[in-house]
């Protein structure tokens, strides 16, 4: 996700309703492209399509996001947390974020069980073992 890493691919799921979808990966697009150290764009459909890229498909409108900070760890952090917080807005929210081969669908009302997926997630996209953050030492 940074100096050349594999940038993440932002889907929002709507069973098929297409101007939902573009409505709400807009307004998801506006709410990252707000934050320093975060580069954020809309996949060109047509590249999508030909290069076969996982977690779009034809018609859908996906982002791409990347960031120029040095370390991942934070930075994978705060993209998840702002993601988080978009989706809190709306309990039907979701979004698919991929990244390679990984991919995590975070929702509006996350349980302790995607909490647990999402910093598993974290774990394998940055090369962590180690726990997500101080605050799980309890």
């Amino acid at each position: 996700m940074h100096n050349g890493g594999s940038p993440w691919t932002l889907t929002v799921p709507t069973g098929g309703d297409t101007l939902r979808q573009e409505r709400l990966t807009r307004d998801l697009h506006d709410s990252l492209r707000r934050v320093d150290d975060l580069v954020v764009g809309f996949h060109d459909a047509e590249e999508t399509a030909e290069s076969g890229s996982k977690g779009t498909g034809a018609g859908e409108v996906a982002l791409w996001a990347a960031t120029s900070a040095a370390v991942a760890r934070p930075a994978s952090q705060v993209l998840i947390t702002l993601i988080k917080e978009w989706c809190a807005k709306e309990r039907h929210r979701k979004v698919v974020v991929t990244v390679g081969d990984n991919s995590i669908k975070i929702t509006g009302r996350p349980d302790a069980a995607q909490e647990r997926m999402v910093q598993e997630f974290q774990a394998r996209v940055t090369g962590d073992d180690g726990p997500a953050s101080d605050d799980d030492a309890t």
